[in-house]
């Protein structure tokens, strides 16, 4: 998978409750424009950011499902629900 060409937010150095105001307000802004995948990268470290990231993302309805990338356990890909109406 070539995540370079889905839209992305780092979460390095953000503490767990800013990194969730950035990842709402990214997935808000992603889901409008009709993204199907996107990618957060919170990195690996004690793993905090990434549970938290998958606790969030259990909760938002806009969320059709997620998983950490195979080759870097350090990203979460996220598959958007999107109107293909639009299209």
């Amino acid at each position: 998978m070539i995540l370079s060409s889905y839209p992305k937010i780092d979460l390095h150095g953000m503490d767990r409750e800013y990194a969730i105001f950035k990842v709402k307000d990214f997935i808000g802004d992603c889901y409008k424009l009709n993204y199907e995948q996107v990618v957060i990268i919170h990195g690996i470290g004690s793993g905090v950011l990434a549970k938290t990231v998958t606790n969030y993302l259990k909760t938002d309805k806009r969320v059709l499902k997620y998983e950490l990338d195979f080759l870097n356990p350090g990203c979460t890909v996220v598959w958007l629900k999107v109107d293909k109406s639009n299209e």
